[in-house]
């Protein structure tokens, strides 16, 4: 499915999400969100902003949400990037084939700059730590689950980029670890519309006892300090 998503990328595509906060009813719980949550921020990067064939048509109208998100508990912070594979037709087993369609995406052939984060986020690191992943999981092969035992985490809360890819793997990952994982809906995005409104849609229902789902005023107004 996920090869199939990135094909359509190849497509001509409307600038869609104008209904960007258009999706399930959140599913927050009244449980207190304490000073132990950490908010991780997925691949908010240059590449998937800019004209490429991996771009998100409506990263930037989630982007301040985000923005707002970081700046209520910059020190619960965590960023991760996504790094393509060097050349063309590396990586193992199906990610080789997945780099040859994607040639002009992998890091020898991309401009200086683009597997960084955004400008706008950038400035929160430091003292946010980034952990580079080269995977859709964030979980494997990197010190993200290290990051959070130092922390304390008890829970995550998941804004960012693709809702159907990266955010996925982050979010069920979270929930496989026992962690409370909140998805902010009106802070991720995707290439697909159909495809985010279909993963909040499991997020609030068919997952509904790991997963909760919450719009960015929520969080900002009940997440406590700490």
């Amino acid at each position: 499915m996920a090869w199939v998503l990135r094909s359509m990328r190849s497509k001509p595509r409307r600038n869609f999400r104008s209904r960007a906060d258009m999706a399930a009813n959140p599913t927050l719980r009244e449980e207190r969100i304490g000073s132990n949550a950490v908010h991780i921020c997925v691949d908010m990067q240059a590449m998937f902003r800019e004209p490429s064939p991996w771009s998100l048509p409506w990263m930037d109208r989630v982007l301040p949400r985000i923005v707002d998100l970081c700046s209520t508990q910059p020190s619960r912070l965590v960023f991760t990037r996504f790094i393509p594979a060097r050349r063309p037709g590396a990586g193992q087993g199906t990610w080789k084939r997945y780099y040859e369609r994607w040639a002009d995406m992998t890091l020898e052939r991309l401009g200086p700059g683009k597997v960084d984060l955004v400008p706008e986020l950038r400035a929160f690191t430091p003292p946010a730590p980034i952990v580079d992943k080269p995977v859709y999981s964030p979980w494997l092969g990197s010190s993200l689950r290290t990051l959070l035992a130092q922390r304390r985490c008890d829970t995550v809360i998941v804004t960012g980029g693709e809702t159907d890819m990266c955010v996925l793997s982050t979010v069920l990952g979270a929930a496989d670890y026992g962690l409370r994982t909140i998805v902010v809906q009106d802070a991720v995005c995707s290439a697909s519309d159909e495809a985010h409104d279909a993963m909040i849609g499991l997020f609030s229902n068919r997952y509904g006892q790991h997963i909760e789902t919450a719009t960015t005023e929520q969080l900002v107004n009940c997440w406590i300090g700490g």
